[in-house]
C-alpha cells in the first residue's frame, strides 16, 4: 500500500456524493459513503485503467452492480481524471447530463455497463470475465499476454437477493473465472430497513457452495484489510472471489449512518453540516483539498500502463501479425471480411436449388452452422435446450471449465442469467454471443433483453418453439403474447423468418447490427418458397412481396410471418382460383418495416386494399399496419395441450380461415 491518507481520499468520494445528491435534491448517498474506503484502495492500488483512454482494450473492468449508488462511480471517474467535470457532477440526475440516476453505458466515459435493475450488473460482469478468459486463450502467446485483466464488481444486498445473481454466480464458479472479484457491500440495509427480517442467507456459504473463493468478515472501512483481501483474490487461482465487506451505510453521518434514511434520499442541509464536522471536512461544497486532488489523479499512471501495453502489443504484432490484426478487428467490432462472401455464396445456393419444406428452427440452424465456420467471434450457447432449439450445430464445441477453446456455452437452466451474461460479453468486446431457449421463457429473461436494447449492444437471442405449434406441452409452453412484448422494446430488431433465405438475412443482419436482435424460429415446417434474386435486399427492409398478384388491379393482400407464411401462400392459391388478384407479403421483421420510407411501405401494403394479417400470436401488434379494410387473425387466449396441427385447427389458424376472412372483406367492400 502507498503511504497516503486513505480516509482523506475516501472522504473526497463521500463529500462529492453528499453535495451532488443534496444539490440534485434526489439520489442515493448511503452506498457511496459506505463503500468509499473499499473503492479508494481498489482504484488507487489495483485497478488498471487509463482515464485518458477509457476504451483501452486491456483495462480492468469495473462494474457497480448496486447502481443506485451511482455517485460512487461518478466521483471515482471525476477524481481519477476522466472527462467528467465538477459541473457534470452538479448536474446529477438532470436532463441529458453525463451523471444520470444510474450508470448508463455510452453516456459517461468510464462506465462499462448500464446497471439499473439490481443483479444484472453482477451477471453481466460474469460475461465480461468470461470474455477475458476466452480471448486470452485465443490471442495470448508466449511472452505476449495482451489479454490480461480483471473484472471487479461492487454489489449490495439487493443484488444478492435477486435470483439472477445466483444464476450467474453458479455458472461463474463452475467455469472457474478466477479473474472475477466481487465486493459484497454487507451493510444490512435496504429501502425498507434492516434486511435481517427478510434476508437471513449465509451469503458466504452460498458462494462457497457454488465454487467461489470467499474472503469473509472484512472490515470495509479498514484500508489495510481491504488491500490484503484484494491481494489474496489475485493470488487465488481456479475460482472467482467474493470479498464480503462489513460496512456502515451512510458512513460519517451522525444521525443517519447505519439506517435506511441514508439509502435513497439527500441527507438534508443540517445533517450535511454535521457530517462535515464528524469527518473533519472543513471544505465548502464541491471544494477538494489539493492533497485529495493529487492523490486521486490517475492520468499519468494510466497513461504509463497503456504505453507499456502498447509496447507489448507492438512486439506481438511483429511476432504474430495476423493474430494482431484479427485482435484489433474484433475488439473494434468490425465485420469479418469473409462474411459478405459467405452470405453471397449461401444465397446463390438457395436461389439455384429447389425450395424445400423444413422446420424453421432447422433452417435457422443451417444458416448458423455456416456462419459459425467463418466467424470465430460467434459464441453460441443455450439454456439447457441446445438440441431441441438446434442452437448446437456441427460447428459447435463445448466450452468447459478447463477448456475454453470451444465456441458453445452450456448455461444450464438459467435463461435470465444467460441473457445478462451475453450482454457482458458484448460490452467487453471481441465476441458476438448468442443464447437460445424457448420463446415462452423470454418472460424470464426479458429484462436483460431490454437492457441489451437500452445499451445498444449487439446481443443475439435465439428463441424457438414459437407458437401453439409446440402442441402437447400445452399453454405453459405455448407463447402467445411474447412476440408483441419483445417487439415493443424500443430499438429491438425481431426476426421471425418464414424461409431459409429469410433466416440467412436475419443472421446476417444480427451479426452486423448496432443493437440487439431476437430471432424467432418455429419448430414446425415453414413454406417451400421459391425466392427471386431481388428478395435478399427486400427482406432486409423487414417486409416485402413474396408472391405477387397477377396483372391488374390488386384485390387483396395476405400478410404473414414465420410458419404462417405457408398458410398465406395456400390461401392465395385458393383465392386466385376464384380469379382474384392476391398478393402475399412476408413480414419477418415488422419493426424494421415500420421504419422504412413511406414509399416502400405503400408499395408493399397499398392503402385501401383489403388486407388480412395472420400470425399465431397476439394480434395487437399488427393493427398499426392496417391502412384500410382489414383484419388480423391471431391468438388472444392461452393455448391448449394437443398435437400442434390440432391446436391450430382448434383456434382456426388455418388457410381456410384466411380465405374466409379475405372473402368477407371483399364482400363487405362490394356491398
Amino acid at each position: 500500500m502507498g503511504r497516503r491518507d486513505h480516509r482523506l481520499l475516501a472522504n473526497a468520494i463521500r463529500f462529492l456524493t453528499i453535495d451532488s445528491v443534496q444539490e440534485a435534491n434526489s439520489g442515493h448517498p448511503g452506498t457511496a459513503m459506505g463503500m468509499a474506503d473499499i473503492a479508494e484502495v481498489l482504484w488507487n492500488d489495483f485497478l488498471k485503467h487509463n482515464p485518458g483512454n477509457p476504451g483501452w482494450y486491456d483495462r480492468d473492468r469495473f462494474v457497480q452492480s448496486n447502481g443506485h449508488g451511482s455517485m460512487l462511480t461518478y466521483s471515482l471517474l471525476h477524481l481519477s481524471g476522466y472527462d467528467l467535470s465538477l459541473a457534470d457532477l452538479r448536474s446529477h440526475r438532470k436532463m441529458h447530463s453525463k451523471t444520470p440516476g444510474h450508470p448508463e453505458y455510452g453516456i459517461t466515459p468510464g462506465v462499462e455497463l448500464t446497471t439499473g435493475p439490481l443483479g444484472q450488473g453482477f451477471a453481466s460482469a460474469v460475461g465480461m470475465a468470461l470474455a477475458e478468459r476466452k480471448l486470452a486463450l485465443e490471442f495470448n502467446r508466449d511472452g505476449f499476454p495482451i489479454v490480461d485483466h480483471h473484472t471487479y464488481v461492487f454489489a449490495g444486498d439487493g443484488c444478492m437477493m435477486e435470483g439472477i445473481s445466483q444464476e450467474a454466480a453458479s455458472l461463474a464458479g463452475t467455469l472457474k473465472l478466477d479473474k472475477l472479484v466481487v465486493f459484497y457491500d454487507d451493510n444490512g440495509i435496504s429501502i425498507d430497513g434492516e434486511v435481517q427480517d427478510w434476508f437471513a442467507d449465509d451469503t458466504a456459504l452460498r458462494f462457497r457452495s457454488a465454487g467461489w473463493h470467499v474472503i469473509d468478515m472484512i472490515d470495509g472501512h479498514d484500508a489495510a484489510a481491504v488491500h490484503a483481501a484484494i491481494s489474496a483474490a489475485h493470488a487465488n487461482k481456479g475460482s472467482p472471489t467474493l470479498i464480503c465487506c462489513r460496512t456502515v451505510i451512510g458512513f460519517g453521518s451522525p444521525n443517519k449512518q447505519g439506517k435506511e434514511e441514508a439509502h435513497g434520499a439527500p441527507l438534508g442541509a443540517a445533517e450535511v453540516a454535521l457530517t462535515r464536522e464528524q469527518l473533519k471536512w472543513p471544505h465548502e461544497a464541491f471544494v477538494l483539498p489539493e492533497e485529495a486532488a493529487q492523490g486521486w489523479d490517475a492520468r499519468k499512471r494510466g497513461s504509463d500502463a497503456e504505453a507499456q501495453w502498447n509496447t507489448l502489443f507492438d512486439g506481438y504484432a511483429r511476432a504474430h501479425p495476423e493474430l494482431a490484426a484479427e485482435f484489433k478487428r474484433r475488439m473494434a467490432g468490425e465485420t469479418a471480411p469473409a462474411l459478405a462472401k459467405t452470405v453471397s455464396d449461401y444465397t446463390a445456393g438457395l436461389l439455384a436449388a429447389a425450395p424445400v419444406r423444413q422446420p424453421l428452427r432447422k433452417a435457422v440452424s443451417k444458416v448458423l452452422a455456416t456462419l459459425s465456420a467463418h466467424l470465430p467471434e460467434l459464441i453460441g450457447g443455450s439454456a439447457d435446450v441446445s438440441v431441441s432449439t438446434l442452437a448446437w450445430t456441427g460447428q459447435s464445441k463445448s466450452i468447459r471449465p478447463d477448456d475454453f477453446s470451444g465456441n458453445f456455452l452450456h448455461y444450464g437452466v438459467r435463461e435470465f442469467g444467460m441473457s445478462a451474461i451475453i450482454n457482458g460479453m458484448v460490452a467487453h468486446g471481441g465476441l458476438i454471443p448468442f443464447g437460445a431457449h424457448y420463446l415462452v421463457f423470454s418472460d424470464y429473461s426479458r429484462n436483460a433483453v431490454r437492457m441489451a436494447s437500452l445499451m445498444k449492444l449487439r446481443s443475439i437471442f435465439l428463441y424457438t418453439h414459437d407458437s401453439i405449434g409446440v402442441g402437447e406441452d400445452g399453454p405453459t409452453h405455448q407463447p402467445c403474447e411474447q412476440l408483441v412484448a419483445l417487439r415493443a422494446i424500443p430499438g429491438m430488431s425481431l426476426w421471425r423468418p418464414g424461409s431459409e433465405l429469410e433466416a440467412l438475412v436475419a443472421w446476417d443482419e444480427a451479426v452486423r447490427a448496432k443493437g440487439p436482435t431476437v430471432i424467432v424460429a418455429a419448430r414446425q415446417d415453414g413454406a417451400a418458397v421459391q425466392h427471386a434474386a431481388g428478395d435478399v435486399e427486400a427482406i432486409r427492409r423487414g417486409g416485402y412481396v413474396v408472391s405477387r398478384e397477377a396483372a391488374g388491379q390488386l384485390d387483396a393482400v395476405l400478410v404473414s410471418t414465420g410458419s404462417e407464411l405457408d398458410l398465406a401462400l395456400k390461401a392465395a392459391e385458393t383465392l386466385r382460383g376464384d380469379g382474384l388478384r392476391v398478393r402475399v407479403v412476408s413480414m419477418p421483421n415488422g419493426n424494421i418495416f415500420a421504419r422504412q420510407p413511406a414509399e416502400w411501405r405503400q408499395s408493399v401494403l397499398p392503402a385501401g386494399v383489403p388486407t388480412v394479417f395472420v400470425e399465431a400470436a397476439s394480434p395487437i401488434y399488427w393493427y398499426q399496419f392496417l391502412k384500410g379494410p382489414g383484419t388480423v387473425i391471431g391468438i388472444d387466449s392461452f393455448g391448449e395441450s394437443a398435437p400442434g396441427p390440432e391446436v391450430y385447427r382448434h383456434f382456426d389458424i388455418t388457410a381456410d380461415r384466411v380465405v374466409r376472412e379475405a372473402r368477407a372483406l371483399l364482400a363487405s367492400g362490394s356491398a
